[in-house]
């Protein structure tokens, strides 16, 4: 690593991740380190010359892995749906805290419009939105939450992205050549691709403040009822595949994907006006003209 880089440390670069680790190593201004516990993208890893951290995400192992490192941002893409969610992101923020360098923090969202709908998917009252109460109660840790609304990527076949098919949950499956439009198809989504995303977190990690606007409260709004069993959390405290997918069936129906414009477009000119976002369009021209996108 450069001695005048700044280190970003990634906590799980599985999908996501993988752009966001490939645009911050295209940048002069970064290195990248990942935190991990499982083996399986350690060839990936490996290919790209990126330093991987085994972790049990705990405060003592993460604090360590910060500090060696000298982490100035922690990013995290750990897609968890239970309170297990809670627990590792409170790790990494008291290893924020805790650390010499690493005074910044973006927890895993990754989703639409948090700000009309906060406790949307259902299982983020349970895990993102009590968290966000610990972030809310501290100042010594600088925080955002990043959501760009669906990845386009989902409209390509799978070799030609990191994104893994989600075809249960995304209305079009390129795989399969199926479609399954919830709703009307007239509610308003948001789309973006996963590279331009990688590119808009690097513009992200350059800019000297961060500024967000606590989220409304609203109460959650249930707009079939007769799902109410389908969501209800398995025993074991996991969602079920069925309440996963009714959740996201409800989002859609909801428009709970778009992000809001007017911020959307504000923020984009403060902190992202050196990328070029694509358009679905122009996504799917490129795929046809290269291998990987």
């Amino acid at each position: 690593m450069v001695a005048d880089r700044q280190v970003i440390a990634i906590a799980g670069a599985g999908h996501l991740g993988k752009y966001v680790c490939e645009e911050l190593l295209a940048s002069p201004d970064f290195d990248v380190v990942v935190l991990t516990r499982q083996s399986a993208n350690h060839n990936w890893l490996q290919s790209k010359h990126i330093p991987a951290f085994p972790t049990d995400y705990t405060t003592p192992s993460l604090l360590s892995i910060l500090n060696t490192t000298r982490a100035t941002t922690l990013i995290s893409f750990l897609a968890l749906t239970d309170t297990s969610y809670i627990t590792i992101h409170s790790a990494l923020l008291t290893a924020c805290h805790q650390s010499s360098t690493c005074k910044r923090l973006i927890p895993s969202e990754w989703i639409g419009n948090i700000d009309a709908y906060p406790l949307k998917p259902d299982f983020y009252a349970t895990t993102r939105e009590p968290f966000r109460e610990m972030l809310r109660a501290q100042d010594t840790v600088t925080w955002t939450l990043f959501n760009p609304g669906w990845l386009a990527d989902y409209f390509l076949p799978s070799a030609k992205t990191h994104m893994k098919p989600i075809p249960d949950e995304f209305p079009v499956d390129p795989n399969g050549w199926r479609a399954c439009v919830r709703g009307t198809g007239d509610e308003e989504q948001s789309w973006t691709c996963g590279r331009d995303v990688g590119r808009a977190v690097v513009e992200l990690c350059k800019a000297k403040d961060w500024v967000y606007r606590p989220m409304p409260r609203t109460e959650k709004s249930w707009q079939q009822i007769q799902r109410a069993l389908d969501k209800a959390p398995a025993a074991d405290g996991k969602l079920t595949e069925e309440s996963e997918l009714a959740q996201v069936e409800e989002m859609m129906v909801m428009g709970c994907m778009a992000c809001p414009k007017e911020k959307t477009l504000r923020q984009r000119e403060k902190y992202f006006a050196q990328v070029r976002f694509r358009g679905l369009e122009e996504l799917l021209r490129l795929a046809g003209k290269v291998d990987f996108v």
